[in-house]
């Protein structure tokens, strides 16, 4: 006999509670509680018998199973997982509203040569025909299921024995244990809860698509993000073209990994090269411009940081930064004018990092630098230099990880100097690149180089 029982869960974090209250004591979120009729089954079994179901085992009697991952055609998709999906995994998937991962997912499904069941509870199929038509792209190991009921979706991937499973999306999956509506807290943890065991019994991996709160977070219990093994972010500015998917993380692969998109008609491609993107192409040389060679993940790219350094209008100078943390650039702010002796106190510094790209790599710092300094005095750098180090607060230029990978990659687009830590200098020899590697150690040291002495700290 079931037993029904009626509590009030917080639809921020899922914390529970026997009566309504005002604010969560957990999440701090106010009207948050939303009543909700849980049904619990009763186990005949009792506590000694559930014991005898799991057998111990010393770890190295484990037999190591090793599997191929599934490749789905995309190469980004695949490399940001770490080679391709791993069977019996679960994939969480979120983005903003009209961002583009229904139409991810389906081109995964389109673009695998195995067999693929798209679940969509948002869509119908024709509306799923017409989208893939849209991608030009036709798979006749692509199974289109729009149900939204989880027991009879478990019922025909039995029946389908599909090789990867798409789930569009995970709010809309309900089951009938629980009588909330869809997309709730509990709903939301029973199914997916469900779905990763049916993924671990059965080695089929899921892709699950999540919904975006206006705080930019997926919509439901944090307790989604613990128990699937990869979180992907997918993000971009709707007035643009590019879409960035990001890895936030993975039990099977690096974290931090990043695979630039570009949105057109025929649906999202593969942008293989982002530094061809990420660099202004005009010849005209422009001040508050430098480049920066970092890196995000295990690959490497260069990216273009714009500055602009006005006379403040108001009594409060303003900064304002889009891709980059506006404390550090405070801190940078700070030392040059601390150690460089430029009277940026009264000034207005605005930062972005071109293409859209949120930037977290120290190695930015110096070209960050560069770029105020230059926005500061009007006077334009070289397109063909840029810059990999990290800004200290005494002023000195510290090293940065991976190095080598750096220098070659501006070298292969045509850089002809690259500045650097001096710490750098005992793992790069410069004789060995056809770009040119200098080496500094103070901030002071770079605005002589860059600047050749043409500039007013005034």
């Amino acid at each position: 006999m079931a037993k029904q029982k009626s509590v009030f869960i917080c639809q921020k974090c899922a914390a529970e509670s026997p009566k309504w209250i005002g604010k969560c004591p957990s999440c701090g979120e106010w009207n948050s509680y939303v009543e909700e009729v849980v049904v619990k089954e009763r186990s005949g079994l009792s506590a000694s018998s559930r014991l005898t179901r799991s057998v111990v085992k010393p770890i190295h009697e484990i037999t190591s199973i090793q599997k191929d991952r599934l490749i789905t055609g995309i190469s980004e998709f695949d490399r940001i997982l770490g080679g391709g999906v791993v069977p019996g995994s679960l994939i969480l998937l979120g983005g903003d509203p009209g961002i583009g991962k229904s139409t991810l997912a389906l081109q995964v499904a389109m673009e695998a040569n195995f067999k693929v069941l798209y679940v969509s509870g948002e869509e119908s199929d024709e509306q799923i025909k017409m989208r893939a038509e849209r991608l030009g792209v036709n798979n006749k190991n692509c199974y289109v299921l729009c149900e939204t009921l989880l027991d009879e979706i478990l019922n025909h991937i039995h029946d389908v024995s599909p090789a990867l499973v798409v789930i569009d999306s995970i709010q809309t999956l309900y089951t009938d244990q629980i009588e909330s509506s869809p997309g709730s807290v509990s709903q939301v943890r029973e199914c997916s809860s469900r779905l990763l065991r049916l993924a671990k019994e059965t080695g089929t991996p899921i892709l699950l698509i999540g919904h975006i709160t206006k705080e930019g977070t997926i919509a439901g219990p944090k307790v989604l993000e613990h128990i699937v093994d990869t979180v992907l972010q997918f993000e971009g500015d709707l007035n643009h073209v590019f879409r960035i998917l990001r890895v936030n993380k993975n039990r099977f692969g690096a974290t931090s990994e990043l695979a630039i998109f570009e949105m057109r008609e025929s649906g999202l491609i593969q942008v293989l090269n982002p530094s061809e993107i990420l660099i202004s192409q005009s010849d005209e040389e422009l001040s508050g411009v430098a480049i920066a060679a970092t890196i995000d993940g295990l690959r490497p790219y260069l990216v273009e940081i714009q500055s602009l350094v006005s006379s403040a209008v108001y009594g409060t100078p303003q900064r304002s930064s889009t891709g980059f943390d506006t404390r550090r650039l405070n801190m940078l702010l700070a030392v040059l004018e601390k150690k460089a002796s430029f009277r940026l106190a009264t000034k207005d510094v605005f930062i972005n990092i071109a293409g859209g790209l949120r930037i977290s790599d120290p190695a930015v710092d110096l070209a960050l630098v560069v770029a105020i300094l230059s926005s500061s005095v009007d006077l334009p750098v070289s397109k063909k230099i840029c810059f990999a180090a990290e800004v200290g607060l005494t002023g000195e230029v510290r090293p940065v990880s991976r190095i080598i990978q750096r220098i070659k990659e501006a070298e292969k687009l045509g850089f002809e100097k690259i500045y650097i830590s001096r710490y750098n200098s005992k793992n790069i020899k410069a004789s060995d690149y056809k770009i040119k590697v200098v080496f500094i150690g103070r901030v002071e040291e770079l605005v002589k180089s860059v600047f050749a002495g043409n500039y007013n700290v005034s």
